[in-house]
Formats: C-alpha cells, structure tokens, sequence
C-alpha cells in the first residue's frame, strides 16, 4: 500500500512539474538604449525638434509683426479692417498657443516612428529566446503587462464556454 501511495505520488509529482508554465521578464527600454541604432533615432528626433522650433519661431515673428503693424496702423484704420487685423492676429496666437500643446504628442509619434524598426527587432530576438528555452509567458519588466504569452495558457475560449457564448458568433458579428 507504501508503495503503491509513493508511485502515484511519484507520478503525479511528474504530471504537475511538465503542466508548469516557465516565465521571463524583459526591459525593452533597458535594451533599445543599449541598441547602437538609438544614436541614430535620437539624432533623427534632434532634428525634427529643430525643425519644429525653427516652424514656431517663424509664426512667432509672423505674428509679432502683425501686431506692430496693427499697432502702428491703428489709428488709420476703419472698423471693419481693425476687426479684420485683430481676427488675424487672434486667429495666429491660436495656432502658436494649438502648436505649442501638439508638439508633444507630435514628438512622440516621431519617436514611435522612428523607434517602430528596433521594436521589431526586439520582438524577433525575444522569439527566438522564447523558442530555444521553452517560455510560455514573458512579462515586461517595467509594467505588469504581457510580452508574450504561450496560447496552450489561454483559457479565453473556456471562459467564454462557461459563459454560454460561442466564439464563432462574437466573430461574425464584427
């Protein structure tokens, strides 16, 4: 009876350690500033900063200029052509000021842009380590979010089964 308790424990010890899943973390950021393109990248955002700049200093001018001839014509002008200067002069203050808070968001989309190849690169490697050393799940270091994600783990479709709905509709729905 010893025996026959320690050989099913014995085999199921054996079922549980292959059914384990093996997880990793990795820091993408850690790698792509470690990547030699970066310098590349960052050069590349450089530039578009400066040519950013330079578009802005010459609204800036555009519009300082408009305001000191409005200023110094104001007096020699009819309403309607006031109204008209001041408009223009109202409507270029809000392209700088819509400029100013786009720039950003503009900076970012370069970035990702420009940054798009190296992911991809990452990706790829990442792939290749997951296949040599047998990963199921690895998790970005930085955040509590997925990289990867073995689908044998994936209970989705068994959830969705206890729930009473067939993936299949949800599919031809969309």
């Amino acid at each position: 009876m010893k025996k026959t308790t320690l050989l099913f424990a014995f085999i199921l010890l054996g079922y549980i350690s292959n059914a384990q899943t093996k997880t990793g973390t990795i820091d993408a950021d850690y790698i792509i500033g470690q990547m030699p393109a970066m310098e590349e990248v960052n050069l590349g955002l450089q530039n578009y900063d400066s040519e950013m700049q330079q578009d802005l200093q010459e609204t800036i001018k555009e519009y300082e200029g408009l305001i000191e001839v409005y200023q110094k014509d104001r007096e020699t002008l009819n309403e309607e052509e006031r109204a008209e200067k001041e408009n223009e002069i109202i409507g270029l203050e809000n392209d700088i000021k819509g400029f100013r808070q786009r720039a950003s968001v503009m900076m970012q989309m370069r970035r990702n842009e420009l940054t798009k190849p190296l992911y991809d690169e990452i990706n790829q490697a990442m792939q290749q380590v997951i296949q040599e050393e047998g990963y199921t799940q690895i998790l970005h270091a930085n955040g509590n979010s997925l990289a990867f994600a073995d689908e044998r783990y994936d209970i989705t479709e068994k959830v969705l089964g206890k729930l009473g709905i067939d993936p299949e509709e949800v599919q031809e729905e969309e």
